[in-house]
């Protein structure tokens, strides 16, 4: 045990290990229309069937040339056009041009396009005010971007926005993923409320699940919202015997805690098995880890910042590798000067939520202020965390800490 360690509690880089070394990604597959296949996870390469682009063509607005017969103050006549869509392919006599326009196929022996600006028609035909050309000006050859058989997007890259217009100018209108991990998900407590109900004493909204939806579908999954389950032991089991059956991961918030009313790792440790429960994090050290006959287990904190940290940092890595995501990686982490000081206290690694900008070319950082588990609104502020190492005391301003940017699950 290391000098800063707390007892019974997992270092946060042992628990993400074994949060991920038994998944394995889910093996399903569909075949989508490109349309509806954003956020899915390809099951296969994608090869180029063809060029891209198929055939030479313009680059320019302007006139398909042949190079050594373009001189200073001598006309060409034109000799026709050639369209986007409707090339030129009539014999080209010697000593003229051809009008072509962008995307336009080349004409079989131009080896130069000149742009429009650079010339001037007259009734004797075009005069070019650039006679120094180079071979292949302005003219994108066949296969440019992609050639026939290249690997255009690999297996588990997960399909967004860029990627489908790539994959429709291959002529692809369909492809094949993975299904989505389906994540069943509910939070337990009495003091619980459902929003437009009308508040009693000692009871609060719950704000768990609206986030947690957010961040399963962010992490490209199906979520199965149960709702909220009151502190109900028998009422708690059927829920868990439902979800495990209906979905690849069930994930609650609350009950993983030591309150007399905390049954959730109880009643995981009677139906399946826990991993790991207590973690060297902050916020959110009940963090319970598990399986169930069959399904995976998460059990977040209760509070609304630890819930939301937790299952960013620990629940996505887990979904990404269930999904088949394989190029998933964690967010980008630089170094950054406080602008602020920030509370620690060493044992546990701390998540902090701040803003970060750029002052003089160096990344700079300060706190949002309430870093409670319980206060959201820094977490609303925020566009990093300040990562805290576990043996790290108190932050004073002008020290060097490390940054974590926000990815597109939270970013976006």
């Amino acid at each position: 045990m290391g000098c800063c360690d707390v007892p019974g509690l997992m270092p946060l880089e042992d628990a993400q290990q074994k949060l991920l070394a038994g998944i394995q990604p889910v093996t399903d597959t569909l075949t989508l229309p490109i349309a509806d296949a954003v956020g899915y996870v390809l099951a296969e390469d994608i090869r180029s069937p063809l060029n891209v682009p198929p055939f030479d063509n313009s680059a320019m607005d302007g006139y398909a040339v042949r190079r050594d017969e373009v001189m200073a103050n001598q006309p060409l006549p034109i000799a026709g056009r050639s369209m986007a869509g409707s090339p030129f392919d009539e014999p080209w006599p010697s000593n003229t041009c051809v009008r072509i326009m962008t995307g336009a196929q080349i004409p079989s022996g131009c080896d130069a396009v000149i742009m429009q600006e650079n010339a001037t028609v007259s009734d004797a035909g075009v005069t070019f005010n650039e006679t120094e050309l180079k071979a292949n000006q302005n003219i994108r050859p066949i296969g440019d971007d992609i050639r026939q058989g290249d690997l255009a997007l690999a297996k588990g890259t997960r399909l967004t926005a860029r990627d489908i217009p790539m994959i429709a100018t291959l002529g692809m209108a369909t492809v094949m993923v993975l299904r989505k991990p389906i994540v069943a998900f509910f939070s337990t407590g009495d003091e619980l409320q459902p929003l437009g109900n009308e508040l009693a004493a000692g009871q609060i909204y719950d704000s768990n699940r609206y986030g947690i939806k957010a961040l399963i579908e962010q992490f490209g999954c199906e979520p199965l919202d149960l709702g909220i389950i009151p502190d109900n032991p028998k009422q708690l089991t059927a829920t868990f015997m439902h979800a495990q059956q209906a979905a690849d991961v069930v994930l609650t918030s609350g009950g993983v805690s030591v309150g007399e009313a905390d049954y959730t790792k109880d009643i995981l440790g009677q139906l399946g098995e826990i991993n790991f429960w207590k973690l060297a994090i902050k916020p959110g050290k009940p963090f319970a880890f598990g399986t169930l006959p069959n399904a995976w287990f998460c059990g977040l904190p209760g509070n609304p910042v630890s819930a939301f940290i937790t299952c960013y940092v620990l629940v996505q890595p887990l979904l990404a590798k269930l999904a088949g995501h394989t190029q998933w990686q964690p967010p980008i982490t630089i170094p950054a000067i406080t602008r602020s000081g920030f509370k620690k206290s060493p044992g546990r690694t701390d998540y902090q939520r701040a803003i970060y900008y750029i002052e003089n070319g160096q990344f700079v950082v300060e706190s949002t202020g309430n870093q409670s588990s319980g206060a959201f609104r820094s977490m609303s502020l925020a566009n990093c965390f300040v990562v805290l190492e576990r043996e790290r005391g108190r932050v004073e301003a002008g020290e060097t800490v490390n940054i974590e940017l926000f990815n597109a699950s939270i970013s976006a």
